[in-house]
């Protein structure tokens, strides 16, 4: 918490090159603070952390209306196609601390396209990643972030016809993180009621575990 009328959110994006990591977190700030373009190799080298204006009536706790104050760390990828999986690794834990050292992480959001298939072997490297980077605890502090949604969306699949159809390895990384995760078309500016949308859902991820932080 903030202040008595103020709940700030500390979140880091993750995930593997031109996922939109960059373009999401721009669009979880309202802001274009990171960053993201179409690329050969990956964009992102360092960590850097964005933080949105106050936002007003999108939480409600104890009977009171909050404003919101979201940051965002925005992290290199992994893979990368310049820096290797510990250096990643070694970056990212490194801002996490400096950013996030007293207040903690709220929750981490693995950022996958929804129009690219999540095959074992990536599955298999990105949760040791991430197990590696947050501890043993990480199922319960990351949720899935699916991006390119635009896609998916011209193929005519909505949501639940998406995971209908999904792998069974798309499907067991969801059950292992409880089931979280949001689509978020990130090829386009979203509107403010849109953004508002997306805030809730991942403030209903962190009520459900217990507004506990890492």
């Amino acid at each position: 918490m903030a202040g008595s009328n103020e709940m700030t959110i500390n979140l880091v994006v993750l995930g593997g090159t031109q996922t939109g990591k960059s373009a999401a977190g721009n669009s979880l700030l309202g802001s274009s603070d990171f960053e993201s373009h179409l690329s050969p190799r990956s964009v992102t080298t360092c960590c850097s952390l964005g933080r949105s204006c106050r936002i007003s009536r999108i939480i409600r706790r104890n009977g009171c209306e909050l404003a919101l104050r979201v940051r965002v760390l925005d992290t290199p990828s992994y893979p990368h196609s310049d820096l290797s999986k510990e250096q990643v690794r070694d970056i990212v834990r490194s801002a996490l601390a400096h950013h996030f050292g007293e207040e903690g992480l709220h929750l981490a959001l693995l950022v996958l396209r929804a129009d690219l298939p999540l095959c074992p072997d990536e599955s298999d490297h990105t949760t040791q990643f991430l197990q590696e980077l947050l501890g043993p605890t990480w199922k319960d502090f990351t949720a899935v972030l699916f991006t390119h949604t635009d896609k998916t969306e011209e193929a005519g699949f909505s949501e639940e016809e998406y995971l209908h159809s999904a792998s069974s390895t798309l499907l067991s990384l969801l059950s292992s993180v409880q089931h979280k995760y949001i689509f978020l078309n990130n090829q386009k500016s979203i509107i403010k009621e849109e953004r508002a949308i997306v805030l809730r859902k991942l403030l209903n991820f962190i009520r459900q575990n217990n507004y506990q932080v890492l």
